[in-house]
């Protein structure tokens, strides 16, 4: 089904008001701060968990979140260096690129993995939001958690995405490529054409493996695209083009495995 498939009814729910909130959910780790927009009705919505990426999370994420919303989604996103910071976010300073790369350094897969069973464990208290099968998708160091969350969490998981991701597939034993068999939703791989953190490689060495499986999936690549090509703040980055065809891969993704009826 494509993303066209599905014109009117996200037209007719694009238009109608939109609600938000933020706030902290415990965790075993701490109070991990947490923004949520969905529409105000038609709901129970199914759940997008959104996984940031390296600069923390922000307003510029939140627009992203709110964008995904009037598709009819309950979109969930976390600050996932709350382990380490409450409200970090990068001004792209040195300075502050050295603060990043640490609390990059803090998390690790099963940590996020760990994130999104609260997330969901939260979403059940939620009237808004669906019991039904769940996406996610995950931007630059997300990738991974992303790719790894559909695998690990399979049951609900039914659309995962990694956007310019990093650390697909390598020899840590932590490598989310290494449980990719167990994946029963789809997952999409989007890849910039030119991207300083994963080499050309990776993604061809991750295609062989996922060749030998039987689950559903994709890699793309975004060509004359740069890593963080969907982030219109990231100037001399941000690729208009392939950013727009990135929203019309996730909407056609979730639509797809989203929806029940």
């Amino acid at each position: 089904m494509s993303l066209t498939d599905n014109t009117s009814s996200e037209q007719q729910i694009s238009e109608v008001k939109m609600k938000e909130k933020e706030f902290d959910i415990q965790t075993p780790d701490g109070l991990m701060t947490t923004f949520v927009t969905v529409p105000e009705v038609n709901g129970p919505h199914p759940i997008i968990l959104f996984l940031m990426d390296a600069p923390g999370k922000r307003e510029e994420l939140h627009d992203m979140a709110r964008r995904f919303a009037t598709g009819g989604y309950y979109v969930m996103l976390p600050n996932l260096y709350y382990r380490t910071s409450k409200d970090f976010v990068s001004d792209f300073t040195e300075e502050s690129r050295v603060t990043q790369r640490q609390h990059m350094a803090a998390l690790n897969n099963q940590m996020v993995i760990g994130d999104c069973k609260t997330l969901i464990q939260y979403s059940l208290e939620d009237k808004d939001a669906s019991d039904g099968p769940i996406g996610c998708v995950g931007y630059c160091m997300s990738g991974p958690f992303a790719f790894a969350a559909a695998s690990q969490l399979s049951t609900r998981i039914r659309a995962s995405a990694s956007i310019h991701g990093v650390n697909l597939c390598n020899d840590s034993k932590d490598s989310p490529h290494l449980n990719a068999h167990k994946i029963k939703g789809e997952m999409y791989f989007a890849c910039a054409e030119y991207d300083d953190h994963i080499e050309n490689t990776e993604i061809k060495a991750l295609e062989d493996h996922l060749n030998k499986t039987d689950i559903k999936y994709q890699i793309e690549w975004y060509p004359g695209s740069k890593h963080g090509f969907v982030f219109p703040q990231r100037l001399g980055i941000y690729d208009k083009e392939s950013a727009e065809r990135h929203w019309e891969r996730m909407f056609a993704l979730f639509s797809r495995n989203l929806r029940t009826v």
